[in-house]
């Protein structure tokens, strides 16, 4: 995977560039949470400094890739998005994460670091307790139907009308939102040495799942600066925070 050029990472289907920039000094690479796929990143690309590209990455199951096979484990995901996303780390990158996506950027990173020698300038974190703690909700993934989805939505919100009305959409939804509970649920943190690059970690004030003491608890997978930033709002605060959010990604990257 290495050896592909920049031209052919950008028609790879686990990442795509909505806006390129030639002229970037840094990469944005963004990973979505449980049950969304990386469009929802989307509207960031025009809201970033001119020295970041934004690169999304698509996880399969889901957009473009629906008709691909899920994952349903963490380590396997990890591996390949690792190995694949070489060709795009030709120049500085950050990663943002929410919620499942930050566990899967956190490993990743680490991942690039123990294989290749690859540190991120930042790593962005939003919205999930720090790895080594234990997971309350660790059965989630094996409810029956009725019970796991009346589970998600006290933990994440509920679900749109236009959802829970299509029982084919409702259908989809369930399959991935279980394929990745079951990879975070049955995620198992193995210790190692601190990342050496800066955590910037964001927490919705009033997030159900999540509290603010499990969110500092992340400081311990750094060796640089770290930073826990709260904003108003439910487990999906990065929707109604979005300025804010992205205005501090900004900050951070244009001083890295």
């Amino acid at each position: 995977m290495a050896s592909l050029s920049i031209g052919s990472a950008i028609q790879n289907p686990w990442f795509g560039i909505p806006l390129p920039n030639p002229d970037a000094s840094l990469r944005l690479l963004c990973f979505p949470y449980a049950g969304a796929g990386s469009s929802m990143f989307q509207s960031w690309a025009p809201l970033l400094s001119p020295k970041i590209e934004l690169s999304l990455i698509h996880f399969p199951g889901r957009d473009k890739r629906i008709r691909e096979p899920l994952y349903t484990d963490l380590s396997n995901l990890v591996e390949e998005i690792g190995d694949t996303l070489l060709p795009l780390l030709d120049r500085p990158f950050a990663f943002f994460g929410h919620s499942m996506g930050d566990l899967v950027s956190f490993e990743v990173a680490r991942y690039l670091d123990r294989r290749y020698g690859l540190q991120a300038k930042c790593l962005f974190l939003s919205a999930r307790r720090a790895p080594h703690l234990p997971d309350p909700y660790s059965n989630i993934y094996l409810l029956p139907e009725k019970d796991f989805l009346e589970t998600a939505e006290n933990l994440y919100g509920k679900l749109p009308d236009i959802v829970k009305q299509d029982r084919e959409i409702l259908q989809l939804f369930v399959n991935i939102m279980r394929a990745d509970l079951t990879m975070t649920c049955r995620y198992q943190y193995h210790h190692g040495p601190p990342l050496q690059c800066p955590l910037v970690v964001f927490g919705g004030m009033q997030d159900p799942s999540v509290a603010e003491h499990e969110l500092k608890a992340w400081q311990e997978h750094t060796a640089a600066r770290f930073e826990l930033i709260m904003f108003p709002g439910d487990h999906f605060f990065i929707h109604g925070a979005r300025m804010g959010l992205l205005q501090n990604l900004n900050r951070t990257l244009s001083s890295s």
